[in-house]
């Protein structure tokens, strides 16, 4: 497979081409930066020295169309919504990495992003990059939308207890804490890391995007609206996700009624990892045993004294939440074994 990525330098675009260099059936042809071009890759990307001579170079459509089979669009949101059409025109599939092609309802961009979509007649087409719930529709599709990273841990714990019925479907909440390459390659006062570090922040703690995400996918499993309460927070840790979430039964649930459910919705799942011990330090997710790996472990603990029922999710997010999912799709799309090039154990201690 000839791969192409637009907007390579970015902390996405870097994870990308780390996993396609090792990738046994890709083979990574082009690399896109406008103010990098000319520069070797691992100038940007010193973990990649000694992988790659590949160098950063200027886009142009006719390079991608001649020397690519798929393009992973690697930008920004809002930076690949014109750019996308002009790829799928040439004959290019295409995995984007943005937020731009993930809302099938038009008028939730105006909602939730403050724009009006642009391109509205390819959003319909478009697959929702999860692979545990479209994997048929990625097959089949020239256009894949990778999900949001917070959007991916809070869909997989909540997907199955929404369409088992077990839970009100209008009390959900939850609290996501997520490491600082969440917030990408260029530095805020916010991400610099002495206003970060040693804290725990909350931020956009009422109408994050990613919610619009979640209420969508979450919909599609349910026979009654999904409504959604989200708030993330900044904490001091480069990489992962944990997402605590707080739902109410509506019947009194057993352990049995959640393995149940959870392992009839993921048991052939190659990326679910199911976490309740009795023992050791790590008795349900923890994203640190997930960092470098493709793996969503997900976990539960009833609280029959509140009748709640909290589910647990931990990701990297920038493999399960971005590139290693994005390569998922891909296997998918080309008609391979779907975790080829993304089998890892992580590192232990880490």
């Amino acid at each position: 497979m000839r791969i192409g990525i637009v907007g390579g330098t970015g902390y996405v675009g870097g994870e990308l081409l780390r996993l396609l260099l090792l990738h046994p059936l890709a083979e990574v042809t082009i690399v896109t930066s406008r103010q990098s071009a000319g520069e070797f890759i691992f100038n940007m990307h010193p973990n990649l020295r000694g992988l790659t001579n590949l160098k950063f170079v200027p886009l142009e459509i006719a390079e991608l169309q001649k020397n690519c089979d798929v393009v992973f669009t690697a930008t920004p949101h809002g930076g690949s919504i014109h750019l996308v059409p002009k790829l799928l025109e040439v004959g290019l599939k295409i995995i984007d990495m943005s937020a731009d092609f993930r809302l099938k309802n038009a008028d939730d961009y105006e909602k939730w992003y403050g724009w009006k979509h642009p391109n509205p007649e390819f959003l319909k087409e478009t697959a929702y990059g999860l692979p545990e719930f479209h994997r048929q529709e990625i097959k089949s599709t020239r256009l894949v939308a990778c999900p949001g990273c917070m959007a991916t841990a809070t869909i997989l714990a909540l997907a199955p207890a929404i369409k088992a019925g077990f839970v009100e479907k209008n009390r959900i909440v939850v609290d996501v804490k997520i490491g600082s390459s969440g917030g990408g390659s260029k530095p805020s006062i916010a991400s610099h890391h002495p206003e970060r570090f040693g804290g725990v922040r909350p931020y956009k703690v009422a109408g994050h995007r990613h919610i619009a995400e979640i209420e969508q996918e979450l919909n599609a499993l349910s026979n009654e609206s999904v409504t959604i309460a989200f708030t993330p927070h900044a904490v001091n840790m480069v990489r992962g996700i944990l997402s605590t979430i707080h739902t109410f039964a509506r019947t009194p649930l057993t352990n049995k009624d959640l393995w149940k459910v959870l392992r009839s919705s993921y048991e052939s799942e190659p990326f679910i990892r199911l976490v309740k011990y009795h023992k050791g330090p790590y008795q349900l997710p923890d994203p640190k045993v997930t960092l470098g790996t493709n793996f969503c472990d997900i976990g539960f603990e009833l609280d029959p004294r509140t009748n709640r029922l909290l589910l647990f999710s931990a990701i990297d997010n920038m493999i399960k939440g971005a590139s290693g999912q994005g390569i998922q799709c891909l296997n998918i799309m080309m008609g391979i074994e779907e975790s080829t090039g993304l089998k890892s154990t992580g590192f232990h201690p880490m």
